[in-house]
């Protein structure tokens, strides 16, 4: 029997399958340049400075600043003189118009028109300097919103420091169990090549592979924790929630130290909690001024004119309207508050006394944080050099057991010990410097010197 085969059918057949490869390819490409452009390592100025960019918080932060000059502008506005105009129509019927006085009887009309033109002007003089006072206050409440926005901006770069530190530790941490898997599929093998060999027991074998199923248990709590960190750092810093980040080297472990009561006196001149204190202490002085000025006279000057037309025409003609002009000067005093301003005097002193204990206590309270901090700064540059030891220790043991297992003196159990005491001891280094360098930073804030 032969067969023919139609070409044009088996053209017709090929093409199918090569566009799919093609289009196949093509989305390929498409989804390795996606995900490629979600990966993205960063500085650590790079992410404080994408972090502050697009902070939700601190745009309600500058709209609280916009709002308190707003309300210093409208203060200033009260001091301006105030004027006012206005143009008012009536119109009366009468419809009993006629009053009689025995052979004198007075006779109105039976409807009448009046229009009355108002514009005046007036400006205090002077009040006591209630008005300079008022401006004061707002602009010392303006001032310290300015310093609630640099403590919110603190407070943001370090939640930044702290995540990219803490993804730090997370990404050195894997690189360790990364490397150690490496080392124990490479014991993995040789031990199976020294039990083929009948040098070693299968339970020597079966100690590998378990300390294997470990570390790799200890990788995937990493890979959890790293994705929790990540996800939290991308909300921090504006990205899509699925930029996978990489963090450049950090080496900021071992920063100059400076003596404690250098940190302390710096805390004294930076810290916004410190500033906002000494403000309120002045805004409680303008206070009592203010009420002070409550017992003193008031001037006014004030000017007026008036338009006055009887007429049916509200246009102006000759000999139908009046216009008077006033000038006047008033002068007026609550002398009451002579002696129902003591005690709104004795409250507002209280509050000036109390903004002065609380400055006291705020600063007792930030000495013991930098302290606290500077201590815990130089017990992690002394964790730092222990382990540095404990690792060349841990090196030299291992080397040696290696050397021992491998000419069948030492067990397999003692290698994989000295194995794991190598393990941990690189992990807790790597830990250990990224603790010391969020330590320096979270000294560096005490101090409030974090963004300057």
């Amino acid at each position: 029997m032969n067969i023919r085969l139609n070409t044009s059918h088996k053209l017709h057949l090929y093409k199918i399958p090569v566009l799919a490869i093609a289009l196949a390819l093509l989305l390929m490409s498409l989804v390795s340049k996606k995900a490629s452009a979600q990966d993205r390592t960063l500085t650590l100025t790079e992410a404080i400075k994408l972090g502050l960019d697009n902070s939700k918080v601190l745009r309600l932060s500058q709209s609280k600043i916009d709002q308190a000059v707003s309300q210093y502008n409208q203060t200033k506005d009260k001091a301006l003189p105030s004027g006012n105009v206005s143009f008012a129509y009536n119109r009366a019927e009468i419809p009993y118009n006629t009053l009689a006085f025995g052979s004198s009887d007075i006779h109105l009309p039976k409807s009448a028109n009046a229009y009355l033109g108002i514009a005046s002007l007036s400006e205090t003089i002077f009040a006591g300097g209630k008005y300079k006072y008022a401006q004061e206050s707002t602009q010392i409440l303006t001032n310290i919103s300015k310093l609630d926005a640099e403590k919110d901006k603190d407070q943001i770069t370090y939640e930044i420091i702290s995540e990219y530190y803490n993804l730090y530790k997370v990404l050195q941490s894997k690189k360790v169990v990364d490397q150690n898997l490496e080392t124990i599929d490479a014991q993995i093998h040789q031990s199976q090549r020294f039990f083929d060999q009948g040098l070693v027991t299968k339970n020597d074998v079966l100690r590998f592979q378990l300390q294997r199923a470990n570390v790799e248990l200890t990788g995937i709590d990493l890979e959890s924790n790293r994705k929790i960190i990540n996800y939290n750092l991308d909300i921090l810093l504006g990205l899509p929630e699925t930029t996978r980040l990489s963090i450049a080297q950090i080496n900021e472990a071992n920063q100059n130290l400076s003596a404690l009561s250098n940190y302390i006196d710096t805390a004294v001149s930076y810290r916004q909690e410190l500033k906002q204190l000494d403000l309120r202490n002045k805004y409680a002085e303008t206070n009592i001024k203010t009420i002070n000025a409550n017992t003193t006279p008031t001037v006014a000057a004030s000017a007026g004119a008036y338009y006055l037309d009887a007429s049916g025409n509200p246009l102006p003609r000759s000999g139908n309207f009046v216009t008077p002009i006033t000038v006047g000067v008033t002068a007026a005093w609550n002398f009451g508050a002579l002696w129902t301003n003591k005690n709104k005097l004795a409250e507002a002193r209280i509050q000036r006394d109390e903004v002065a204990i609380n400055k006291g206590i705020t600063l007792d309270n930030i000495k013991n944080e930098i302290n606290q901090n500077y201590q815990n700064y130089l017990t992690a540059l002394n964790k730092i050099k222990l382990l540095q030891t404990s690792i060349e220790q841990a090196g030299e043991n291992n080397n040696i057991l290696a050397s021992k297992y491998k000419s069948n003196i030492a067990s397999a159990t003692d290698k994989a010990d000295a194995e794991t005491l190598l393990y941990q001891a690189e992990i807790n280094l790597e830990l250990a410097k990224a603790d010391a360098g969020l330590a320096y930073y979270t000294l560096l804030k005490s101090t409030g010197k974090l963004n300057k």
